[in-house]
C-alpha cells in the first residue's frame, strides 16, 4: 500500500488523528507525527515552518520511506505546500483542509489573542485541560507562546507567497470547510488557482476545529483525491 502521512495542525498532535488514521488504515499504510514541541516532543527554541518541515524529512528517513502523499489539517497543510515547494522528491500529492495561507501583521496580531493561557484557563477550563494532557511532559503554555511567536512571524514573512505556488508542480487538493472562520474563501481560492495542478473543494457543514469536522466524510474525500 502507499504511504500517507497525516499532519496535526497549530497546538495541535498526532492523537486528534487517531480515528482518521484507524478509517484509512486498510488503504494505505499510515503515518502520524507530532511537530517538534507538540505533545511528547522535544521543546525546541522557537516554532517555525521549515522546522516542522525538517520534522517531517526525518520521520520520512528514519522510516525509510522515499516519499508519501500527504494530509495536512490547517498548519499541517502549510507544512505539506512547503515540502511540494522545497521538497517535492519527498511528496507524491498534498491534500489541505483549513489550511490559513494569507498571513499579515494584522492577521496575526488577531489569531494570537486566541492563544492567551489565562483567558483559555479563565473561559475555556475544559480545553486547557486537553491542552495540558495533549501536550505533556511539555508546558502547554509554552506551545501556545511560541505559536504566537511564530505566527507573528509569518505575519512579517510569509513562508510561501504566491509566487511560490505558482512553482509548485505536484497535484494538490486544496480544501476548506464552509463554516471556517479562521480560514477565508478569498485566500484559498487564491492559493488554488496559483498552483498549476490544484483541484478545489468545500465541506459541507463544516467549521476550523478538526473535531468538528465529519471524519467519515473526511475519509471519503482523502481516498477519492489520493487513490
Amino acid at each position: 500500500m502507499e504511504h500517507l502521512l497525516l499532519l496535526h495542525g497549530a497546538i495541535g498532535s498526532k492523537q486528534q488523528l487517531e480515528e482518521l488514521e484507524k478509517e484509512l488504515s486498510n488503504s494505505y499504510t499510515v503515518h502520524t507525527l507530532n511537530f517538534s514541541g507538540h505533545g511528547n516532543t522535544i521543546m525546541p527554541n522557537e516554532f517555525s515552518i521549515p522546522l516542522f518541515a525538517n520534522d517531517v524529512i526525518n520521520y520520512l528517513n528514519e522510516q525509510q520511506i522515499k516519499d508519501a502523499h500527504i494530509f495536512g489539517y490547517s498548519m499541517g497543510g502549510y507544512v505539506g505546500l512547503y515540502l511540494a515547494k522545497h521538497n517535492p522528491e519527498r511528496v507524491k500529492k498534498v491534500f489541505t483542509l483549513a489550511t490559513k495561507f494569507l498571513w499579515t501583521p494584522t492577521i496575526a496580531e488577531k489569531e494570537i489573542k486566541m492563544l492567551q493561557a489565562d483567558k483559555i484557563i479563565e473561559k475555556l477550563p475544559a480545553f486547557a485541560n486537553t491542552l495540558n494532557e495533549r501536550h505533556q511532559p511539555n508546558d502547554w503554555k509554552l506551545v501556545l507562546e511560541k505559536t504566537a511567536i511564530m505566527m507573528i512571524a509569518l505575519g512579517n514573512k510569509n513562508e510561501l507567497s504566491i509566487d511560490d505556488y505558482k512553482t509548485i508542480e505536484k497535484s494538490i487538493l486544496i480544501g476548506i470547510g464552509d463554516s471556517d472562520t479562521m480560514v477565508t474563501l478569498e485566500e484559498t481560492i487564491e492559493v488554488y488557482r496559483s498552483i498549476p495542478k490544484a483541484n478545489f473543494m468545500v465541506m459541507p457543514n463544516t467549521p476550523h476545529p478538526i473535531e468538528k469536522i465529519d471524519q467519515l466524510r473526511l475519509c471519503q474525500e482523502i481516498k477519492r483525491f489520493f487513490n
